[in-house]
């Protein structure tokens, strides 16, 4: 049984470090993503349809002013820059330089846009809002649409990961209270003997302690050196190299979900026994 509480524990800390190491990528990725994100309001041209577009005339000077200073207005903005549609060829020339397709394409083909980045990123649909009913915005692009639902998943995975954790802990805090109760059981002729000559509380209850907390501390050492090969082979030597585009962790997150999920595991240890005991300390 004691086997059975040290396995269960390695295994359920394991995924509790898991979860929180989660969190914290997905609480990382979030903050330098979102930074980075604008949004991004195309005006019309005499080519494109839909949106707040006349058919066949494109923005006027007025509206490209007016759109400006609307979205330079709202608190949630904190930079607006205009980008020509000259800039916006330079653009494409230069992501499709090896592609056929630029032949394809002159300045007035392009679309002239601004890019709005937001003082809180999380706060776009308001901006979003009122830059698609302004006259002369063609269509307003954003990157949430595609975020969201990727850190949805990831989120997700995280509380799945956090909530089977938690079922496993709990077996594992049964397991330890009940191979306490069974050695407190057996050995209650010990313990009365105990009792009569006047050893206290903190004497009897001390060799379970020492038991329930030695099973603990080796399912604590199981599961720090799991996560610590996870983190070293699916994030240092692979995720880290091949998707560079994100931030990872550190060690420092490591060393955090490692004294976290030790502090669950000692208060693991400690409850049952101390709940398993309490009859055979009654005086």
């Amino acid at each position: 049984m004691t086997i059975a509480v040290i396995v269960t524990m390695g295994v359920s800390l394991s995924l509790l470090g898991a979860g929180l190491l989660t969190s914290m990528e997905v609480d990382l990725a979030k903050r330098s993503l979102y930074d980075k994100i604008e949004i991004s309001v195309f005006l019309c041209t005499e080519q494109t349809q839909g949106g707040r577009c006349e058919a066949g005339k494109g923005t006027t000077d007025a509206q490209r002013e007016q759109i400006q200073q609307t979205l330079e207005a709202n608190p949630e903005v904190s930079e607006v820059v205009y980008e020509s549609k000259q800039a916006a060829f330079e653009e494409f020339q230069r992501v499709f330089k090896d592609s056929p397709v630029v032949a394809s394409r002159t300045a007035e083909d392009m679309q002239d846009s601004f890019r709005v980045r937001l003082a809180n990123p999380e706060n776009y649909a308001g901006v979003v809002s009122e830059a698609e009913g302004l006259q002369g915005v063609q269509n307003v692009q954003d990157l949430h649409t595609v975020l969201e639902p990727m850190f949805t998943w990831l989120g997700a995975l995280q509380w799945a990961t956090i909530t089977m954790s938690a079922l496993l802990l709990l077996a594992a805090s049964l397991q330890i209270a009940n191979t306490i109760r069974m050695a407190a059981f057996t050995r209650r002729r010990e313990i009365g003997i105990m009792r009569l000559v006047g050893a206290s509380n903190l004497y009897i209850l001390l060799p379970f302690l020492l038991e329930s907390l030695v099973a603990g501390l080796v399912g604590i050492i199981l599961a720090a050196v799991a996560l610590t090969a996870g983190y070293w082979f699916v994030i240092v030597q692979n995720a880290a190299t091949s998707i560079t585009a994100l931030p990872w962790i550190g060690w420092g997150d490591l060393v955090t979900a490692i004294l976290a999920i030790a502090a669950v595991g000692i208060a693991l240890s400690i409850v049952p026994t101390l709940l398993a005991t309490r009859k055979y300390l009654r005086i």
